[in-house]
């Protein structure tokens, strides 16, 4: 066991120190003290400074470590919509009513495109206008509202029958064995390399066709349901499964963003950025088909 008189000792860092607009960041702050020791973590509204919004925060984990230690920690994500380089200054911890500060940290945040407003003139505001009675979302309404009826009746109808008339597992047909995931994830890899329809200007199917395939495979063989999540999200809990392969990780971080940017800001990407996409989405595949999940 270790002796009551440890230091504490504090630690703040950012994921990434440099972001595109709108993109998100983990800030992970960390004590780690004797086990008797009490401290109380910095209290945030939605901001953590003007400027960087604070969009979700994990409880406080505690951990006991193997010298007696005990350990805490704490995710905050970070986000921001303003163009800047920011300064967070040191944050408090009260630690036995002693206040310890951590290390400044800083946040790049990058506007990855130019707005042009030059075309925009400047108009009066309209007046208000009163909105016309609208039939038939008002008949659509009620006619759903028949549907659901209907399917209630017709669901527990079902149900009477199935009770009464029970199916017998010699009836069941048996089902066909699963197939593997990158067995699937490599066909379909194979169907995109021989369409490459990015060099006929569709890029923005090509990378969403691309993560899809990617985003599915990740589901079936890491149990993370990544097509329900954003990348940030797939990216955190995918990094403590792929420990070892940090380069592999980091590659798979340039693809999934890379394809935010094409999706969602118009990026215009060049032959090789297409190219490199697809062999990473291969390489990642490749090398994880007989992952074992901790």
């Amino acid at each position: 066991m270790c002796s009551l008189l440890v230091a504490i000792i504090l630690s703040a860092s950012i994921d990434s120190t440099t972001i595109m607009l709108g993109d998100q960041t983990d800030l992970h702050y960390r004590v780690t003290c004797a086990p008797d020791e009490k401290v109380a973590f910095p209290q945030y509204g939605e901001n953590l400074i003007e400027g960087v919004e604070i969009v979700d925060r994990t409880i406080i984990d505690t951990i006991c470590l193997s010298d007696g230690r005990q350990q805490y920690d704490q995710y905050l994500t970070l986000t921001s919509f303003k163009d800047s380089l920011f300064y967070i200054p040191p944050q408090a911890f009260v630690c036995q009513g002693d206040t310890q500060w951590t290390d400044a940290l800083s946040l790049n945040v990058i506007q990855p495109f130019e707005i042009d407003t030059a075309d925009q003139a400047i108009t009066d505001i309209k007046p208000v206008m009163k909105a016309p009675f609208w039939w038939w979302g008002t008949l659509r309404w009620v006619l759903l509202g028949l549907l659901i009826a209907g399917l209630g009746v017709g669901i527990y109808f079902l149900v009477r029958y199935l009770r009464r008339h029970p199916v017998s597992e010699e009836n069941l047909q048996p089902k066909e064995p699963e197939r593997p995931a990158e067995e699937i994830a490599l066909e379909e890899l194979d169907k995109i390399k021989q369409e490459k329809i990015w060099q006929t200007g569709q890029t923005k199917q090509y990378h969403s066709q691309l993560t899809s395939v990617v985003r599915e495979y990740i589901g079936r063989r890491f149990d993370v349901h990544s097509t329900e999540k954003t990348s940030d999200e797939t990216l955190r809990e995918l990094k403590p499964l792929l420990s070892e392969q940090k380069d592999l990780f980091l590659d798979l971080k340039k693809m999934l963003q890379l394809a935010d940017l094409v999706k969602f800001a118009k990026w215009h990407t060049t032959p090789d950025e297409n190219e490199q996409a697809l062999q990473t989405a291969y390489n990642f595949v490749n090398q994880t088909t007989h992952h074992d999940i901790c």
